[in-house]
């Protein structure tokens, strides 16, 4: 798993990927922020890991065609574990079988 600690180590790895899916897109920088409708060096700050806004992440996340990446932040839970508790059957215990011998 991935440890990111602290805020600016986390703007570093979203600014990598960011960079990375425009590269694999094969848009330059100027084209995405033209796209994005903010500055080039307001991309460039967000894909080096300077600092930005969530509007330009927001921005940029949609020129690229990936607002489902904003769905996997906080999903939503399909299963309750509180409701699985409350309808399962209460566990009985086996008995031990009680020899003829002990019975006397």
């Amino acid at each position: 798993m991935l440890e990111l600690s602290t805020p600016a180590e986390i703007e570093v790895f979203l600014g990598d990927k960011l960079r990375a899916l425009r590269l694999d897109k094969n848009i330059e920088q100027r084209t995405l922020a033209e796209r994005a409708g903010i500055s080039v060096n307001a991309l460039k700050n967000l894909e080096g890991g300077k600092g930005s806004t969530v509007r330009t992440l927001v921005s940029v996340v949609r020129a690229l065609k990936r607002e489902s990446w904003f769905t996997t932040i906080a999903p939503v839970a399909t299963v309750n574990p509180l409701t699985i508790t409350r309808t399962l059957t209460p566990r009985v215990r086996a008995r031990r079988k009680v020899s003829k011998n002990a019975a006397r």
